[in-house]
C-alpha cells in the first residue's frame, strides 16, 4: 500500500500563494493543498512567456480551473520586454542553466512582492512539479525572493512526488487542458 502523502505547510498557515506557470502543472498540486485544508491563492506571473497567444492560452486554461474550483486568480502584468531584457546574455544558455534560474528569480521576486503586499506568509511554486526543471535551482530562486521580504517564508516542497505526478495526468485528462511542449520562452521551443 503506498504510504500517503503529507504535507506541512510552514507556520501552520492555511492560505498559500501558489506561483503557477499553467494548468497541468498546478491541478494537482492544488487538489492536494485543497484536500489538505490550505486555500492557494493563484499567482499567475509567466512574463517568459513567448508568444502573447501561448500566455493567452496557458492563462486561460489556469482561471478556467481556479473558477471551478472557486479560487481567487492573480493574473501578475505581462511584460515581455522586461523579462527579455533580464535574460540578456543568457540567450544560449541550455535548459537548466544560468538563464532558467535568472528566469525563476525574476518571476518568484514578482510572487514574493504580491505576498508581501497582501499578507501572505507562506509562497510556493508549481515549477517544482516539472520533471524538466532543477529543484535546486527552484529552491535557491524561491529562496533568494523570499528573503527581500521577512514576513515571506518560501515553501521548498517536492511537487514531483507523492502521486502528483500521476494524479496530474488524470486531471489534464479529465478537464481536457490544454498540455504544452515547451516551458514557454523562446528559447526553450526546441529544448525539449
Amino acid at each position: 500500500m503506498k504510504k500517503k502523502f503529507e504535507i506541512a505547510v510552514p507556520g501552520g498557515e492555511t492560505k498559500v500563494l501558489l506561483h503557477t506557470c499553467c494548468a497541468p502543472c498546478s491541478s494537482a498540486i492544488i487538489e492536494c493543498l485543497m484536500k489538505h485544508g490550505v486555500t492557494p491563492v493563484i499567482f499567475y506571473s509567466n512574463s517568459n512567456i513567448f508568444p502573447i497567444e501561448e500566455y493567452q492560452i496557458r492563462k486561460n486554461e489556469c482561471t478556467r480551473y481556479a473558477t471551478s474550483l472557486g479560487l481567487e486568480i492573480v493574473d501578475d502584468d505581462y511584460d515581455h520586454e522586461s523579462w527579455r531584457s533580464e535574460m540578456t546574455g543568457l540567450e544560449d544558455e541550455p535548459e537548466r542553466g544560468g538563464r532558467c534560474l535568472k528566469c525563476f528569480k525574476y518571476r518568484l521576486l514578482r510572487a514574493a512582492r504580491y505576498a508581501h503586499e497582501h499578507g501572505i506568509k507562506v509562497l510556493t511554486t508549481t515549477l517544482a512539479s516539472s520533471r524538466w526543471k532543477s529543484l535546486e535551482q527552484i529552491e535557491e530562486a524561491g529562496l533568494w525572493a523570499a528573503s527581500h521580504y521577512p514576513d515571506v517564508t518560501f515553501w521548498t516542497q517536492n511537487w514531483r512526488k507523492g502521486g502528483l505526478s500521476e494524479r496530474r495526468i488524470q486531471i489534464i485528462k479529465e478537464y481536457n487542458f490544454y498540455n504544452q511542449k515547451y516551458c514557454g520562452c523562446e528559447f526553450s521551443v526546441n529544448a525539449n
